[in-house]
């Protein structure tokens, strides 16, 4: 009895440190596994397209007339991008894949480029989108598309797309301003961007840029031999 009395006492010194111990595992897992499970637009935008594609097939994309199209609308290769113009993976898309692309399927009439808007990044990436759509009325909604583009500020710049830059920015690309001004105050084409992300998110985006070829969803600004290599399976 009195051996066991000196045990006991020693024993149970160590069952509340081993108890703490075990649960701090138990939660660190739990936190690396929810890390690791998460999805969602800020996600797959952060990582860049460093994500395991979805297993799904090919979507059958609704174009509309108001769409931008470029290059031959019968072509037998259709890519669609939705993206946002505050997006540095966006950016990197534009410069390293979508210019290549245009230069080697869309000029030579392989294939049609789409784009679409997914503006997510909060308010500026809605008036950014907004704007670009009043540069179609006068006929240069790619060179907008361009110009933002090729001279993005970074993600945390919020006033760098304000309607007063926004506007400057029109004058750079040779548009009206006065009327460029008149079309984002009377928010024109806010339904038209806000419908391009809700049917973004019907058909499976989440983040972006995702593009889309023959339906083919392709996720995030992944390299040029990507796209190529899902172009020329699409033109076989």
């Amino acid at each position: 009895m009195t051996e066991e009395k000196k045990i006991k006492p020693v024993y149970s010194q160590f069952i509340l440190p081993g108890a703490i111990l075990l649960a701090a595992i138990l939660i660190s897992g739990t936190l690396i596994l929810t890390r690791g499970q998460t999805t969602g637009s800020n996600n797959i935008a952060q990582v860049g397209g460093q994500v395991a594609q979805p297993s799904v097939g090919p979507v059958d994309i609704q174009i509309s007339a108001d769409d931008h199209i470029l290059g031959n609308k019968n072509a037998k290769v259709t890519i669609v991008e939705f993206a946002d113009f505050r997006c540095p993976f966006c950016e990197r898309w534009y410069t390293q894949v979508g210019q290549q692309l245009i230069s080697d399927y869309v000029n030579t009439g392989k294939a049609r480029f789409i784009f679409k808007n997914y503006a997510f990044l909060g308010p500026q990436s809605v008036l950014a989108s907004e704007a670009a759509e009043c540069a179609t009325d006068q006929g240069k909604f790619w060179q907008y598309h361009d110009w933002l583009y090729g001279n993005q500020a970074p993600e945390s710049d919020l006033g760098y797309y304000s309607k007063d830059n926004l506007v400057k920015y029109a004058g750079k690309v040779g548009l009206n301003t006065s009327q460029f001004s008149s079309c984002l105050d009377a928010g024109k084409y806010s339904k038209k961007v806000s419908e391009d992300l809700a049917y973004g998110q019907k058909i499976g985006v989440t983040g972006t840029p995702t593009t889309f070829i023959n339906g083919q969803m392709i996720v995030g600004a992944q390299p040029y031999e990507t796209f190529k290599t899902a172009i020329e399976n699409a033109l076989k």
